[in-house]
């Protein structure tokens, strides 16, 4: 197992105001943008370089066999048609649009900040399809829809260059939980299954070594002198209203459930062991023990996920960390 994944990629910026090198091969407005063009750098693979998976093929999940007990699946449940995407999938095409009970959906994986979203994908009342720039912002995935190529941030769900600017997409509750408790939950549920129509080596994991807890992101990021946690400590992230609150790990691993109390109701963060992690090991299934959380709200699912720190302290700095 590598101890550290290679450094050596490409950080290059877009330059303030300016177009990217690329640009030819986009129909994006680059006059709008949210954010400065030169936060925005090239992650080393090219436009849907990383290709989405726009026509999933579903297995159910009594008839799998390709996952082992603590592997990662991001469980996502809508008007009681329950689907399971796979990390060991997931980590190789970072967007799988779908369609979950009458929602359609973009199911993303950023590895580089290990966020697992879920989005809906219609935007005032307009179904668009999601893929990959091959860009960072933040060491975060960079993705773009189909429709009107406006690139949006994966952690915020925002539109921040092109047509769409500002404009944000629904949060679907979703989380992480292990093959074994899926598969006993929900016997009926669908599954993601291998085939993509792409060949990859699905349960290995590109970035053996890379959630070293006190290791450094890959990219440049904001704020990456705030070591109010370790780099790649994992936590919790909610937002209630227009407040954010990070809940670390190691300290949820140790109580098991924090509560907070917010304007809107109690959030309550719950943790349970037995989840391995999908960037440790350079197989999925072997990966440490890092356990995986739930959110509610008043007792109701509710929307978050589980980034590395220093994703919280570059996109929300304002952040409130909870520990007990």
């Amino acid at each position: 197992m590598a101890d550290e994944i290679n450094r050596e990629v490409p950080n290059v910026g877009l330059g303030e105001g300016s177009p990217p090198p690329d640009a030819a091969q986009w129909r994006t407005d680059f006059s709008k943008a949210s954010v400065s063009l030169d936060e925005i750098e090239s992650g080393g693979p090219p436009k849907d370089g990383i290709p989405a998976i726009d026509e999933p093929r579903y297995a159910k999940a009594t008839d799998v066999d390709f996952l082992e007990d603590p592997e990662p699946v991001i469980l996502v449940s809508i008007e009681g048609e329950t689907h399971a995407y796979p990390i060991q999938i997931l980590i190789w095409h970072e967007i799988v649009n779908a369609r979950v009970g009458d929602r359609d959906v973009a199911v993303t994986f950023c590895p580089l900040c290990n966020t697992a979203i879920v989005f809906d994908r219609r935007v005032n009342g307009r179904l668009l399809d999601f893929g990959t720039t091959g860009k960072l912002r933040n060491s975060d995935l960079v993705m773009y829809d189909r429709q009107t190529e406006s690139w949006w941030q994966q952690f915020s769900g925002e539109a921040i260059v092109g047509e769409l600017t500002g404009t944000k997409l629904e949060q679907i509750p979703a989380r992480i939980v292990a093959w074994s408790e899926f598969r006993k939950e929900y016997p009926d549920g669908l599954v993601l299954n291998t085939d993509t129509g792409f060949f990859r080596e699905y349960g290995v994991n590109p970035y053996a070594g890379y959630d070293r807890i006190d290791s450094s992101p890959l990219f440049a990021v904001r704020n990456e002198s705030d070591d109010r946690l370790p780099p790649k400590e994992r936590v919790a992230y909610v937002e209630v209203g227009e407040q954010a609150y990070a809940v670390p790990f190691s300290s949820l691993a140790e109580k098991r459930t924090i509560e907070i109390e917010t304007a809107e109701g109690t959030v309550a963060v719950r943790w349970t062991p037995g989840v391995s992690s999908a960037l440790h090991h350079v197989t999925i299934a072997s990966g440490r023990d890092v356990g995986a959380t739930s959110v509610t709200l008043d007792g109701e699912p509710y929307p978050f996920h589980e980034p590395f720190w220093f994703a919280v302290a570059a996109f929300r700095p304002d952040i409130q960390i909870v520990d007990g």
